[in-house]
């Protein structure tokens, strides 16, 4: 048995104890009340000056006699039961007390072999990184040039928005961001391709057509699943995707984006996984309000557009979001893949003057 078991039987033994020594004490005072009812008649009887009433008040303590002894007798059979359920509640204790210390034992089993597992987890990951590291080394100098960046051609921003119970403001958010590129300094060179209310068929037929830099989803999402629209007019239940095929389609095409934005609750679970496919990915650890992440959307293509860094984008979008008094300003995520470095990534890049 375990420890709960025993200590639910130790509540219910102790409560039953608890009652029979009160039982115990109304039937000594009983009794006591009893003896004294009885002398006080014995000694009633002497007094009496005829011999009917000395017959009543000698038939009255011998009742009060009797009814204290019924009373002792209940004494001495709560009492035994009080005995009794102290044992019980002994053998409880020491029983819940070895219980305890029985789960205490394997709960330390069970954390050392946790605490192993995890090193040998993170000692695994180690080596991993560091065989990426070493086959990568020679390349970070010229994986930049190799980026398909847009340096001849427009940052090619595609923005997906999926409200399918009309609870989000994603409208809000895509003229947010098309107002905040529409007043950067390069805003020729972005071009924005909007679906407020994009299908899994929508992203599907944007991808090898537009050919993204950036995909950007505003919605719903879990870490393992995304809600797009269906193709329908009226409010209705999200179309769920899971994250595994959302990946993978991005990794089919040949022109992978640089860059995926899930502006989206608890993504970044998803955005660290996405860099085994793009260089860049950035999710939520949390769930964001609706008003963050739209203000963090905007003032980070509005940086994207004045020829920042990815890292100086997302950096400057949280500072611009705490200063604003937001408190989702440390939600937004940034994930790089190992041989990319975002202070030297930038997806505008102006023409020499």
């Amino acid at each position: 048995m375990n420890s709960s078991y025993y200590r639910r039987k130790l509540i219910q033994k102790n409560s039953l104890r608890t009652a029979a020594e009160k039982k115990v004490g109304g039937f000594r005072r009983k009794e006591a009340n009893k003896r004294g009812q009885a002398a006080k008649a014995r000694a009633a009887v002497e007094k009496a000056s005829t011999p009917g009433s000395r017959k009543s008040k000698l038939s009255s303590a011998q009742r009060y006699e009797k009814e204290a002894n019924t009373a002792a007798d209940s004494v001495g059979a709560w009492s035994a039961r009080v005995a009794k359920l102290g044992a019980v509640v002994g053998d409880l204790e020491s029983r819940l007390a070895k219980a305890e210390a029985a789960e205490r034992t394997a709960a330390d089993s069970a954390r050392k072999r946790e605490q192993k597992q995890a090193e040998h987890r993170a000692a695994t990951a180690q080596r991993k990184i560091e065989s990426r590291l070493s086959a990568a080394e020679g390349q970070v100098s010229t994986m930049m040039k190799e980026l398909r960046a847009p340096k001849p051609e427009k940052l090619r921003i595609l923005l997906l928005g999926a409200s399918s119970e009309g609870d989000l403001r994603v409208g809000r958010e895509q003229q947010r961001i098309r107002a905040a590129v529409q007043a950067s300094t390069h805003r020729d060179l972005v071009e924005l391709d909007v679906h407020p209310a994009a299908t899994a068929e929508v992203f599907l037929d944007a991808l090898p057509r537009f050919r993204p830099h950036v995909v950007h989803f505003s919605g719903h999402s879990a870490k393992d699943l995304i809600a797009f629209e269906k193709d329908e007019d009226g409010f209705h239940e999200s179309a769920i995707v899971r994250a595994g095929a959302f990946a993978r389609a991005i990794a089919a095409v040949d022109d992978k984006p640089l860059l995926v934005l899930l502006n989206s609750c608890d993504s970044a679970a998803q955005a660290v996984k996405l860099v085994d496919t793009v260089p860049f990915a950035i999710g939520m650890s949390d769930t964001i309000d609706d008003g963050d992440a739209v203000s963090y959307a905007a003032r980070f293509y509005a940086t994207v557009a004045e020829g920042q860094s990815v890292q100086a984008a997302h950096l400057f979008s949280q500072a611009a979001m705490e200063m604003n008094g937001l408190n989702g300003h440390d939600l937004p995520t940034l994930a790089c893949a190992p041989n990319v470095d975002p202070a030297a990534a930038k997806l505008v890049t102006p023409p020499p003057e």
